[in-house]
């Protein structure tokens, strides 16, 4: 059985604890019931505490949850919170032993990565704060791969987090060993680590003649711009899993997530070959899908990137560069390079500033274009394929982008 999960612990011995989203509902439902029965204080009278022993305990936000009594010690006792996993030492005040809930179910299931062995036989302390600080309250994806043999032992499970397996990635980390080999080779790990060069794949266009919507995400000029294409989130998800394989549900934006929460512990990049697809580092400090365009510097090295789902280009040292994982690569690029027609530069364009590489357009003419698909909703209709992308732009007000250039003197219709 495959489903979804909030991780909602990592235990001491490593055990993830994971709640599934099925089970949300029902969970909300039942701290509300204990919201309402439990008020004010825990028990302030003595009491001789049992181990094992059923309690609700009031957490450091005030709210009350289903525990269990692990150890006593005096006037302060280890709980176990049931349906989140975590332990915790507690006063007994704030407590309070209760046979209520006691017929339902913990909502958390602990479970142990399937044909996963720790280095050492078992979890070490930075591999423990290492899951925990990668998976705490993050949703993640659940394959149950064996069953134990006491209802109340830990479940099996392989756990997917952006397509990308744990098992495989904390084996790549040194901490522990996946006797699944396979599963090794499906995280990939990093494009670049074969001798084929990878790619990434290209979006399918819509038909010719049909007009879809769209934004600019890029201006190389007037009339060469990069645009992302604006599907319905159902279809960017099945094209994701028409590429992938089964635990491929993620979208683009979370599996990047993902990569920019681990990120530091992804080689640097060594081969500079063009077009390699790679990660790279963003003026906003995020890292995004790039590729390898040319050195335009040996000393110290800086390399010229594009940003694959923008269109962009970035100067860039090695240290922002990383290889990309081989999971990334499934998704289509985002933005698209076009040409628009219907229109060339004025003639008559007295503007002495021209765009240093496309000098036959005024910056003027960029500046102007730039304010009139800025954060626009815009469309598209595509009117040839080859030998390049060519389309016509509407504004929001439908009526062609390029229009307004023309009526400054910026441009001229080309029929």
């Amino acid at each position: 059985k495959t489903f979804q999960a909030v991780v909602s612990c990592i235990g001491g011995d490593g055990t993830i604890y994971i709640i599934p989203k099925s089970f949300e509902i029902a969970l909300n439902k039942l701290m509300s019931e204990i919201q309402s029965t439990f008020r004010g204080l825990g028990l302030l009278i003595p009491y001789c505490w049992t181990k094992g022993e059923a309690c609700v305990v009031r957490g450091s936000d005030t709210m009350w949850y289903r525990g269990k009594v692990v150890e006593v010690s005096g006037s302060t006792l280890q709980v176990q919170y049931v349906d989140r996993g975590y332990l915790e030492s507690i006063p007994s005040c704030h407590l309070y032993p209760t046979t209520f809930y006691t017929g339902i179910p913990p909502f958390c299931i602990p479970c142990q990565l399937y044909r996963t062995l720790p280095i050492g036989n078992s979890w070490q302390q930075d591999a423990v704060d290492y899951l925990q600080e990668l998976l705490t309250n993050e949703e993640v994806e659940i394959h149950v791969e064996e069953l134990p043999d006491n209802p109340w032992d830990k479940l099996s499970i392989s756990l997917y987090f952006g397509g990308m397996s744990l098992s495989s990635f904390m084996a790549h980390q040194k901490y522990c060993v996946a006797e699944d080999n396979q599963d090794v080779q499906k995280l990939g790990l990093f494009a670049g680590d074969i001798h084929v060069l990878p790619s990434y794949i290209l979006p399918p266009l819509p038909v010719p003649g049909d007009t879809f919507p769209v934004r600019v995400t890029h201006l190389v000029s007037p009339k060469e711009v990069y645009i992302c294409l604006d599907p319905s989130e159902s279809l960017r998800k099945q094209s994701a899993t028409e590429n992938g394989t089964s635990s491929d549900s993620e979208s683009l934006d979370e599996a990047l997530k993902w990569c920019n929460k681990i990120v530091k512990s992804f080689p640097p990049l060594t081969n500079f070959e063009k077009e390699l697809p790679c990660l790279a580092e963003y003026m906003d400090g995020l890292w995004y899908r790039a590729k390898l365009l040319s050195v335009t510097q040996f000393v110290p090295v800086q390399i010229l990137v594009q940003f694959v789902d923008y269109g962009t280009y970035l100067v860039a040292p090695t240290s922002r560069l990383r290889h990309i994982p081989y999971r990334l690569l499934k998704y289509p690029v985002q933005a698209v390079r076009v040409l628009l027609a219907g229109f060339r530069p004025a003639s008559d364009d007295k503007n002495t500033r021209r765009i240093p590489y496309s000098p036959e357009w005024s910056l003027k003419a960029l500046w102007a274009m730039e304010d009139c698909v800025e954060g626009k909703r815009l469309s598209a209709s595509i009117l040839s394929l080859s030998p390049e992308v060519t389309v016509s732009l509407y504004g929001d007000d439908k009526n062609l982008v390029h229009l307004k250039l023309v009526e400054m003197g910026l441009a001229e219709l080309d029929e």
